[in-house]
């Protein structure tokens, strides 16, 4: 877990901006969009909140005023920037929903947001590329906010299906089974180009390998039987 925070989000505009017209929703945003494009370019450690108001054209004061620190600046940045662009509708699947279609719904959700195009798609890949090539003090951030939500809604739908906890180390194991489905045709293009030229992940393309991977997923999970040990690990010669 991270550490506390030492500096609190100011309630009161700073000294220097008192007596001006309030800011606009417009400046907030703008130090949005100029972190998510610093800290893109030059990783989470590199990057400077000078650097981040100098792109904005913003008053440093105004970091703290909006967000307190870096850190919650740059939370903030995952939140804003990560999410779907305009008309990809990724919402993560009711409760209540049927196991087998609220599982179509994330496996659909992941494959189309692996192969958005546009700025906010490039800028969520560099974002992300920075954490894991050099992962920083905001890594937990990463994670909390964009991977957990959905991590621990399909640990409830396998859980679900498998008649087992989420937090079994069956349901994790075919958890991250199918997230490494998706990860294998987001980060495999160009190998995959070479090896299936057809497959060049159209809209209607997409849909059949988003289709393949739930049903794919549902086969095991339905025909599996819970129950065995916990790590569900044999030994050699069936001990």
């Amino acid at each position: 877990m991270l550490a506390p925070l030492r500096t609190k989000r100011s309630t009161t505009a700073p000294a220097e901006l008192r007596g001006l017209p309030e800011p606009a929703d417009d400046t907030r945003t703008r130090l949005l969009k100029a972190a998510a494009e610093v800290f893109a370019d030059r990783g989470y450690e590199n990057a400077t909140i000078r650097q981040i108001c100098t792109r904005a054209e913003a008053n440093v004061a105004l970091v703290n005023y909006y967000f307190g620190d870096k850190l919650e600046l740059y939370t903030e940045v995952l939140r804003f920037s990560l999410q779907p662009g305009a008309g990809a509708g990724f919402s993560l699947p009711r409760a209540a929903a049927e196991p087998a279609e609220a599982l179509r719904q994330i496996v659909g959700a992941m494959v189309e947001r692996a192969f958005e195009t546009g700025d906010q798609a490039n800028l969520r890949f560099r974002l992300m590329l920075n954490e894991f090539i050099r992962p920083s003090g905001a890594t937990a951030r990463v994670v909390d906010v964009v991977l957990r939500p959905v991590y621990d809604r399909l640990l409830e739908i396998a859980g679900s299906i498998l008649k087992l906890p989420a937090d079994h180390d069956k349901t994790r194991l075919c958890v991250h089974s199918i997230l490494g489905q998706v990860a294998h045709f987001a980060h495999s293009r160009q190998m995959l180009g070479l090896l299936w030229p057809e497959m060049k992940m159209t809209p209607a393309q997409r849909e059949l390998v988003a289709e393949h991977i739930t049903r794919f997923s549902l086969a095991y999970l339905n025909g599996t039987q819970s129950g065995g040990s916990r790590s569900g690990v044999r030994r050699r010669g069936g001990k």
